[in-house]
């Protein structure tokens, strides 16, 4: 079972994949620190310091400015994110999330979907609040209890 969030940015493509995959960029929306480079076949260490947690990423299927796929989660068998950048023109981008691999007879299900689209609409809000108004102070806001 998956679960799709998708949002308008009004930013080419390029910009958009560029600050998910670059180190120096991510920070300014999504994850504290990224220990490098997204590339395909690559682990890559991302750091949340809001929370004090650390996980690794499987980078599965990279495809410049259209695509990114990964995979997170325990060892190796979590859930699978595929982050798909549709341009639209030169200056805007619909950028869909899927995350797959939730658990349809999980009694939890329906709190796991709800917290797991809260997480990418949020992601997807500081993204755009740092491409298009150069905002990058709203990525530790979100308080979880």
């Amino acid at each position: 079972m998956n679960n799709l969030t998708k949002m308008k940015i009004f930013k080419p493509a390029n910009e958009v994949f560029e600050a998910f995959v670059d180190p120096s960029k991510i920070g300014n929306f999504w994850f504290s620190s990224s220990s490098e480079r997204w590339e395909q076949d690559k682990k890559i260490k991302v750091r949340y310091d809001e929370y004090n947690a650390q996980l690794d990423i499987e980078v599965l299927e990279i495809e410049v400015n259209k695509k990114i796929v990964f995979r997170w989660g325990a060892n190796g068998k979590g859930h699978i994110v595929t982050i798909t950048l549709n341009e639209i023109d030169h200056s805007i981008t619909i950028i869909e999330v899927n995350e797959d691999g939730f658990i349809e007879n999980d009694a939890e299900l329906i709190p796991q979907l709800l917290d797991n689209k809260e997480g990418w609409v949020f992601m997807l809000t500081c993204l755009k609040g740092y491409l298009e108004f150069g905002v990058n102070q709203l990525r530790g806001g979100l308080v979880k209890d």
